[in-house]
């Protein structure tokens, strides 16, 4: 498919493009949802080996042990290096706690607290992300988060990686039916704070109809990547970029937009290509398609960087392939899909903290009486206006 793009239509052209993405039907989740919620460990299981899962729901340490010590040696090392740089990158998200006097006299900490208990998702599908596994347990580690655990299915690979990052418990379960567990609980699976994590359509669903009852990171699925190129770019490692994001599944959604016909042709058998006016069409047009990756490439191309916004996670430069960013780079690779980078951010050590207010009133209650019962009467409420009044002379003790 060949688009045409102007700044002018740039948001029209994106809209066109991001409809190829199809969804499912909420009301078959819902369905699983509250039949797992109410059934409890027997449902559970029901749907687990429905869709191919086998063995007990918790795997046992010793088996997590065992996958460990038989990985390869490449992998396992692979694996901590990510592990390392993931590290490293979610302890500089960190804000430190901070505390305000104000004019008055009354101080307002605010103060940061972990979840005590977080779940991490591994698809299984039709590979095992281990991946997964490091991106979402190490950013909830250095959050400070009390237990991790994780719901995946039972790959050696996957499993190994869960005992290289000391998950606290791992449950052999995945889909829609695992998210309705985590959220609500059963017998056998204690009940989360939030869950992370990407997914096929059945899982995002999911998270997103249990997100009243726990946190959640956003949508994360399916994938898709956006590459603006320009002249000079060299097509074939972006051709691979391309390729490689579509790996991920059908329903993948890859775009290569440039105002050089020639890279466009060079790239029109691995993604939808955009034909834009100019570099500035190039940006409007990746701006109101929000893509989780967005990748630049070419000088000119390269020189949009600061001006970009809406972006799940942004590679620049030609040697910086999108796959870097979801295996060692040290960013995270779950990330805003669907175009919800407009808002939302990649998975951090913020989703797993909550920010909580200390407020410290002392003697500045008679002057923030004075100020508050007035609004608290004009709405309304009488006795919000005496229970601050009646602090301006507070008894002696």
């Amino acid at each position: 498919m060949r688009l045409e793009c102007t700044v002018a239509d740039a948001a029209s052209v994106a809209a066109r493009v991001r409809s190829e993405v199809a969804g499912i039907a909420p009301r078959d989740v819902t369905a699983i949802i509250d039949d797992v919620r109410e059934g409890g460990d027997g449902t559970l299981v029901v749907y687990e080996t429905r869709f191919g899962g086998t063995g007990p729901l918790i795997v046992p340490k010793a088996e997590l042990a065992a996958a460990l010590d038989a990985l390869d040696p490449a992998v396992r090392a692979g694996l901590k290096r990510a592990a390392a740089n993931v590290r490293a990158v979610a302890e500089a998200g960190l804000d430190p706690e901070a505390e305000v006097t104000l004019p008055e006299g009354q101080t307002v900490r605010l103060r940061e607290q972990p979840v005590r208990r977080a779940a991490v998702y591994a698809p299984g599908g039709r590979h095992p992300y281990p991946s997964s596994v490091v991106m979402g347990v190490v950013t909830a580690r250095v959050a400070g988060v009390d237990e991790i655990v994780v719901a995946a299915p039972s790959h050696p690979v996957i499993l190994a990686a869960c005992a290289l990052c000391g998950v606290d418990e791992v449950y052999r379960m995945g889909g829609a039916h695992a998210i309705a567990a985590l959220a609500y609980g059963t017998e056998t699976v204690a009940p989360v704070d939030v869950i992370v994590g990407p997914g096929g359509l059945w899982v995002q669903e999911a998270k997103r109809q249990v997100s009243g009852q726990v946190g959640i990171d956003g949508f994360a699925g399916p994938s898709d990547l956006t590459i603006i190129c320009s002249a000079g770019a060299d097509p074939e490692p972006l051709r691979l970029d391309l390729l490689a994001q579509a790996e991920h599944g059908e329903e993948s959604l890859v775009v290569a937009v440039s105002d050089d016909p020639a890279l466009l042709d060079a790239l029109e058998d691995a993604a939808v290509t955009v034909r834009a006016a100019g570099m500035d069409a190039a940006l409007a047009f990746a701006e109101a398609l929000a893509p989780e990756h967005l990748q630049l490439a070419g000088a000119a191309a390269e020189a949009l960087a600061p001006r970009v916004r809406s972006a799940g996670c942004l590679f620049v430069g030609i040697e910086s392939g999108t796959a870097f960013g979801d295996y060692v780079a040290g960013s995270n690779h779950t990330l805003p899909t669907d175009g919800a980078a407009r808002f939302a951010s990649g998975l951090s050590a913020r989703h797993f903290r909550r920010r909580m207010a200390e407020v410290r009133v002392g003697r500045a209650a008679a002057a923030l009486a004075r100020a508050g019962a007035p609004i608290a009467r004009a709405e309304g409420f009488e006795v919000h206006a005496r229970s601050m009044e009646i602090r301006e002379n507070p008894p002696l003790t």
